[in-house]
């Protein structure tokens, strides 16, 4: 074997890594694109009562964990993880709380424990993640980027609840996480964020003629 023949045999493995490493790639951007459709699909079921909402998102989460997993982005794991365990909450308790087979489970309004208990959780919670981010990680917004994180996690509890009031905290999350992303230069997600807000938007007028309409028949 001469000397020149080793840059072929370079340039074999080189295209065959390179194969590979697109081969991954278009998986993981097959997912991305799964994890997205699946967590607007859940987001639209939600504003529209409909259970199946949360097959939908566990799907979503799930494969989001996987994603953030081969990232190295440990944070957003656990973050989902937590996710997934309320999803599946979710989903048990629009079961568990349905009138007839047929019916949705009642919307609830927030009690006046909660009022007081969940800002200051947010606060609290806010406070005190957004100075762990600041002094452990690099982040450049660490409390905007706790506020998003605690405020994400109560308001899946109150969806899950099926608490109306979860609307306006989405909103408001949604809206920080705009701005985060534009200031990050992150475009794409704060395009998918937007898309977010303007289901939240069209879940808080949804579901607020509808406990109207709980509120008239049980008169």
């Amino acid at each position: 074997m001469t000397f020149d023949s080793y840059p072929c045999r370079v340039n074999f493995i080189t295209d065959i890594f390179d194969a590979f490493n697109s081969i991954v790639w278009d998986a993981n951007l097959i997912l991305q694109l799964v994890a997205t459709v699946t967590g607007i699909l859940c987001v639209y079921l939600q504003t529209r009562e409909k259970i199946l909402a949360w097959p939908f998102g566990i799907v979503s989460v799930t494969i989001s964990v996987y994603i953030f997993t081969e990232s190295g982005l440990y944070s957003d794991v656990i973050l989902h993880l937590v996710y997934v365990v309320l999803n599946i909450y979710g989903w048990w308790n629009w079961a568990a709380s349905r009138r007839s087979d047929s019916a949705a489970a009642p919307i609830l309004t927030m009690s006046k424990q909660g009022w007081i208990l969940w800002p200051l959780v947010i606060v609290i919670g806010t406070g005190i993640l957004g100075a762990l981010m600041g002094h452990y990680t690099d982040a450049s917004v660490p409390y905007f980027d706790a506020f998003t994180t605690v405020g994400s996690l109560v308001a899946q509890y109150l969806l899950a609840k099926k608490i109306f009031q979860n609307w306006s905290l989405w909103i408001l999350v949604d809206v920080v996480a705009i701005n985060v992303y534009i200031y990050k230069e992150i475009y794409i997600i704060a395009f998918l964020f937007f898309v977010y807000l303007l289901l939240c938007i069209k879940g808080h007028f949804d579901w607020k003629k509808q406990f109207k309409l709980q509120e008239e028949i049980a008169i």
